[in-house]
């Protein structure tokens, strides 16, 4: 090898890409593959694998541990798997996954599948560290195996955490007590309707000080009296004791209908009629520096559609394509057919533009959406949506607001028109009709005064 080694006197340099060995040119590159290989073919239809007879499952078996098994040990003849891999085609092509997402759920789908058997069932608690930790798709892979029928959801809910930590800190007796009653609100009862989520939230965080209060002295709540209630409120002023009065009036309402309490603190103490401040125009600059922040076609669409169309953040979420008429130019909002505005029509026209050219394959029938729903069915959800106008004086809220206000200004405070053109309820409307009239009156006033004076030209008023 010396040898032929300083025998060598010269070499050839080449441009990159113009020598091959073979003399050819290289072959092109194939998207979403390898260069010059064929495209894969879809999997054989495949169904249920057959058992004519399995062995039960014993009482308390040991749950698998995925996270232990070798790559090497993976079945990729397994029929569960071959059955699997069919089923998350058919999903991709329906729901438009890309080459990275069908690769991630096959890999993971041959993680979690090795080794089954009839009437195993795949647990979230099993397969979620194992597949975090290789980083695959365990929302898209759980989607697979719940089409299969063989996973069983058996993770903790958000709000069991959530209750957990709220309830920290309070005497044992209240506590539980305190937890039937936050359960009895989120699930309903005999004599009680299933609240919203966030009104169980709401309603907690409001008795939560006074209950802390309370624990430093009280084991149950049929120790708290009336002076204790007037001793706390007396603290509050304000929206804060409105707040917190009728929360706390919940609770021991429920608290005597269902035996734990002898009579009830809160009554006859009064809530009082809460009075809403008037409701304030937005100014031009605070409305000119939200329309500079929205940047991209989503966020100019949310703009318009909480600017001009008063609509909410979670009606944003929920619109779908079929509420979006262009050839009569309407749009379906809560319900409402409302027509399109040139300024809304043209936002409208480039988002559409731009989803077909960002997510052509996308089955998400929702209006709104984005990289995360666009595999799936979901709507976006409302943090997405509201985060462009996060930390502007003008949010989608305020600019909500300001359209309906606007409209009370510009035809009369009058609740009926507002009802009929927003469909707001009773109390909302007349809210927005007061504050309308308060804005109008010093206005009329100030003009009958200049009128007064004469300091209007061409114009001749005789003063009384």
């Amino acid at each position: 090898m010396r040898a032929r080694l300083n025998a060598v006197r010269h070499h050839q340099l080449f441009f990159m890409g113009m020598h091959h060995r073979n003399g050819s040119a290289p072959a092109p590159r194939r998207r979403g593959g390898r260069r010059g290989a064929p495209r894969k073919p879809p999997p054989a239809p495949t169904w249920r694998p057959d058992t004519y007879w399995r062995q039960l499952p014993l009482s308390g078996q040991v749950p698998h541990d995925y996270g232990r098994l070798d790559p090497a040990d993976i079945d990729l003849d397994s029929p569960w798997l071959a059955w699997a891999k069919y089923l998350a085609h058919r999903l991709a092509e329906a729901r438009g996954w890309g080459r990275g997402i069908r690769f991630a759920v096959n890999r993971g789908l041959a993680l979690v599948l090795t080794g089954h058997v009839e009437g195993d069932l795949i647990r979230h608690s099993e397969i979620f560290a194992p597949l975090r930790a290789l980083d695959l798709r365990v929302g898209h892979v759980v989607t697979v195996l719940e089409e299969m029928g063989i996973f069983e959801d058996d993770s903790e809910p958000s709000f069991e955490g959530w209750l957990a930590e709220r309830l920290e800190g309070l005497a044992p007796g209240i506590r539980s007590e305190t937890e039937r009653w936050t359960r009895v609100l989120r699930d309903g009862g005999p004599r009680s309707l299933p609240r919203r989520e966030g009104t169980v939230w709401l309603s907690l965080n409001r008795v939560r000080p006074a209950l802390l209060e309370w624990s430093n002295r009280y084991d149950h709540l049929r120790e708290v009296t009336r002076d204790d209630v007037l001793t706390y409120v007396k603290t509050l002023h304000g929206r804060q004791r409105h707040d917190q009065l009728v929360a706390l009036r919940s609770l021991f309402t429920w608290a005597k209908r269902n035996g734990l309490i002898f009579r009830t603190p809160t009554s006859r103490i009064k809530v009082g009629q809460y009075e809403y401040a008037v409701l304030q125009p937005l100014v031009p600059a605070q409305v000119d520096r939200s329309v500079a922040a929205a940047t991209t076609p989503a966020t100019r669409r949310v703009l318009a559609l909480a600017a001009v169309h008063a609509a909410r953040v979670a009606q944003i979420a929920t619109l779908m394509l079929d509420d979006v008429d262009l050839g009569n130019q309407r749009l379906t909002t809560n319900g409402r057919v409302r027509p399109l505005d040139d300024l809304t029509l043209k936002l409208l026209l480039d988002w559409l533009e731009h989803r077909r050219n960002r997510w052509p394959n996308t089955a998400n029938l929702h209006l709104l959406i984005n990289n995360q729903t666009a595999t799936k069915t979901s709507c976006a959800s409302n943090h997405w949506i509201s985060a462009s106008m996060r930390g502007q004086d003008a949010t989608l809220e305020r600019l909500r607001v300001d359209r309906q206000l606007e409209e009370a200004l510009a035809h009369g405070p009058d609740p009926l028109h507002l009802d009929e053109m927003f469909g707001l309820d009773e109390k909302t409307a007349m809210r927005y009709a007061d504050s309308a009239r308060a804005l109008l009156e010093p206005a009329a006033e100030r003009s009958a005064s200049l009128l007064g004076k004469r300091t209007w030209p061409g114009l001749t008023v005789l003063k009384e």
